[in-house]
């Protein structure tokens, strides 16, 4: 979780940085960069398999019986 913080932390400032050391808008900064760092931790856990899975078989169909009236 440090790490995750730290991060954050790190790209807030970054973010300052970019935008040419102006005081007044730390909570905008902060909340892009929880924003940035979260969607890639995020975006990199749907890539990270430690095996890959086998395709899926499709599951075999049944014909449906029809019910007649009487």
């Amino acid at each position: 979780m440090q790490d995750v913080e730290r991060a954050i932390r790190e790209r807030a400032y970054d973010l300052w940085i970019c935008e040419g050391r102006q005081d007044g808008n730390a909570e905008a900064h902060c909340l892009a960069a929880q924003r940035d760092v979260l969607a890639s931790s995020v975006g990199s856990l749907g890539s990270v398999s430690s095996t890959p899975r086998p395709p899926r078989k499709a599951a075999k169909k049944t014909p449906s019986k029809k019910v007649r009236a009487a």
